[in-house]
């Protein structure tokens, strides 16, 4: 869905002097294509992977001083613009969820589909590791976490079966943890949902990473720091998610008038257009060319008015 964020965001990126920020820097594969199309917007690209950084500054390195990277969450966007004297921008793209490098890095454990350390850090120079979270938590957190962020029906016998074997063995690695999940579900919750461990390692992700808590923050702070005209663009990969930026996208889009007002006062105004109707999915083609584009849902806002009197 590349084509679709660079089109939606091109009317606000195409006025003189304008900034982007890709949120989700990863591999720099949208920043590029960002800076490409546009040849004179200025990015400012931030991700909390240190290898990431490495590896997409050397793949912008020939766009020069049009591009600054910082290492930071998405969270601290308002404060990443602050130290940096750039009040508002033009453009703010997320492109939400676990990257492909991350993916593809065995050593990092995001991946249920081959055996490697239960770490899950985006940022591997801070916070826990999925093995501590699995390992440490009491058994009501992480039913918790496994039905809120996995959306797992049967976080309960999971977690049972984790409590049980952790007593014998501190967990470490993946292949192990995914056995168990196979283990311990039912054999009517294996025929669906593609791998049965999918949904607990999409919960230990967030929880490791405090995503939710992130964009909680970081989808506001992006509505307050767009400049009117500004465009935000955002893909996201699971329902929780998706469900958040809508809700933000909604109150923005939406008049805060008191019932039964003749004439609406501008302070009332919604401050928000939806540049989306609902979430717009992936194409078949697309799919066939990236499968991990499957659960893909993008949604677009523009800002048409200053913030409320």
């Amino acid at each position: 869905m590349l084509q679709r964020c660079l089109d939606l965001l091109a009317p606000a990126l195409e006025r003189p002097g304008a900034v982007v920020v890709d949120c989700t820097l990863g591999l720099g594969g949208h920043s590029e294509a960002l800076l490409t199309r546009f040849p004179e917007v200025r990015l400012i690209g931030l991700d909390r992977d240190k290898e990431a950084l490495r590896l997409s500054g050397e793949r912008l390195a020939r766009f020069g001083d049009r591009v600054t990277l910082v290492h930071a969450i998405y969270a601290d966007l308002a404060e990443v613009l602050d130290n940096l004297g750039i009040p508002t921008v033009q453009g703010i793209l997320f492109d939400l969820g676990v990257s492909s490098m991350q993916l593809d890095e065995a050593d990092r454990g995001f991946a249920y589909a081959q055996d490697a350390p239960l770490d899950m850090r985006m940022d591997q120079t801070t916070g826990i590791s999925a093995a501590e979270v699995l390992n440490t938590y009491p058994p009501g957190e992480l039913v918790r976490i496994l039905r809120q962020y996995g959306e797992e029906k049967q976080a309960k016998r999971i977690v049972s079966a984790i409590v049980r074997e952790r007593a014998k063995e501190p967990f470490t690695n993946s292949a192990r943890l995914v056995e168990l999940i196979r283990d311990a579900l039912p054999q009517a919750a294996k025929r669906t949902g593609g791998n049965p461990a999918k949904r607990t390692f999409q919960a230990l992700r967030i929880e490791v990473n405090g995503e939710l808590s992130g964009l909680e923050k970081a989808i506001p702070a992006a509505v307050e720091r767009i400049a009117v005209g500004g465009r935000i663009a955002v893909l996201s990969y699971h329902s929780l998610e998706d469900r958040l930026v809508k809700q933000v996208f909604a109150a923005g889009a939406t008049s805060t008038a008191p019932p039964g007002l003749p004439v609406v006062p501008e302070k009332y105004q919604p401050k928000l257009k939806l540049l989306t109707r609902g979430a717009e999915l992936p194409t078949e083609e697309e799919i066939a060319e990236n499968r991990r584009a499957a659960p893909a849902r993008f949604r677009g806002v523009e800002r048409i008015r200053e913030a409320r009197l």
